[in-house]
């Protein structure tokens, strides 16, 4: 493509305004928004609403994935290996089952790694909002003893 060809169709689409960044939101099909936080709730387009519940849910789903991946995907290793070795000597075959096998491992451990960090994190987070709530809620509640306070106050005048 030439520069120039690259200038008309970066002018073209400047006039058609079709490029511009969707945040919070889909294209409904008909020029507006729909997507998360629309609809019969009048609910806040883009607001990210999550609860335990669902965090639980996926925490576990990553915990499971991470028991089932660290039995499983090693199941064929030791034949894998044994296969690799005795076929090396006379077959490039056998490297190259050899590279499979190393390279499978490290598959292996990158997706375990993320399923561990995927499951700490939320455990993390949640122990984390659980904190900031209850610092929130133990807040929130002497501002209610400080206004009976300055109630007391009033009364004794």
């Amino acid at each position: 493509m030439a520069w120039d060809e690259w200038e008309q169709l970066k002018a073209e689409s400047a006039e058609r305004h079709t490029t511009h960044m969707r945040l919070n939101g889909l294209d409904d099909g008909n020029g507006g928004r729909g997507g998360a936080g629309t609809g019969s709730e009048g609910g806040t387009q883009g607001d990210v609403r999550v609860n335990q519940k669902s965090l639980a849910a996926l925490g576990d789903a990553a915990y499971q994935l991470f028991g089932h991946l660290e039995r499983d995907g090693k199941h064929a290793k030791a034949t894998s290996t044994s296969a690799a070795t005795g076929l090396k000597a006379d077959f490039d075959v056998g490297r190259a089952l050899a590279h499979v096998v190393d390279r499978w491992e490290t598959q292996v451990r990158t997706v375990l790694d993320a399923c561990a960090h995927i499951s700490n994190h939320l455990e993390y987070s949640n122990t984390a909002h659980r904190k900031d709530d209850e610092h929130a809620l133990t807040a929130i509640s002497k501002i209610s003893e400080l206004d009976a306070g300055f109630d007391d106050r009033d009364q004794r005048r």
